[in-house]
């Protein structure tokens, strides 16, 4: 039986946009997608899929990308698809826009999983770029009731077991896991593949499958989110200069250093 991988991967606005391009509407309480700069796929999640594509490249097995979200672009989401994914699944909804906790987000991640049927593992980046709260997977794993190893920089299967190594501050430690599982990765893991011309044309005839809330039969959890974003903003960043002088160069630099360790700062 070969192996059933599935991988989240979920779009961003680019983080690779100019400060200038990034705005917040406080009274909606989100970030302004910016019209002229296209959504991407979120690195760490790139890095999932090329985890996925590596175990494939050895042995047989079935890849499935899952993503939440509100409004996709098909041109953006299907890079997993010409990476070299055999599934792509949309979990589209206007309601999906309100979910701002992890917890919420999970519950809705694994409905989707749990109609997906039997899995062996699951694939995550180790966060995504936006809200940079590295809390789903953990809160996935929980509720599908299946170990959870974070970081890793390497992921094989084998004997019903994956082994990940995992990273540590001092370098990496080895971990193993009967499956079925969840594994998030980070980009040690190294660079995604690009996709190939004939992975491109593969994925343009491939439509994903697109579910709603009701299709998961989980209004009632979109109505009821735990968590209230109560504000979104922007930080007010304020810079001071200060000149610091002398009658000569000497006494420019003997009063810098002066003024440095009044701030105790050497």
């Amino acid at each position: 039986m070969p192996l059933n991988i599935i991988v989240l991967a979920k779009q961003v606005i680019d983080p690779e946009m100019p400060q200038s391009a990034f705005r917040v509407d406080r009274d909606a309480r989100t970030v302004v997608t910016p019209p002229n700069i296209p959504p991407v796929v979120n690195g760490f999640d790139e890095n999932a899929v090329e985890a996925a594509l590596q175990i494939k490249d050895g042995q047989e097995a079935s890849i499935t990308v899952i993503s939440m979200g509100k409004a996709f672009s098909l041109d953006v989401m299907k890079k997993p698809l010409s990476m070299g994914a055999d599934e792509l699944v949309l979990l589209q909804d206007d309601a999906f826009d309100n979910i701002v906790d992890s917890f919420s987000t999970a519950a809705v991640l694994a409905q989707a999983i749990r109609k997906q049927g039997d899995f062996d593992l699951i694939i995550c980046g180790r966060q995504a770029s936006d809200w940079d709260n590295a809390q789903v997977p953990l809160a996935l794993a929980e509720s599908l009731g299946v170990s959870c190893v974070t970081l890793g920089k390497k992921v094989t299967v084998d004997g019903g077991k994956v082994t990940v190594e995992r990273i540590i501050p001092e370098g990496y430690e080895v971990i193993e896991a009967p499956l079925p599982a969840l594994v998030t990765v980070s980009n040690e893991l190294g660079q995604p593949r690009y996709p190939t011309l004939r992975g491109i044309m593969a994925a343009t005839r491939k439509k994903p499958t697109i579910m709603s809330a009701q299709d998961l039969n989980i209004e009632s959890l979109v109505a009821s989110p735990q968590l209230e974003l109560l504000d979104l903003f922007i930080p007010v960043s304020e810079k001071e200069c200060e000149i610091v002088d002398g009658d000569t160069e000497e006494d420019a630099g003997r009063n810098l250093a002066l003024k440095l360790r009044e701030a105790k700062l050497i």
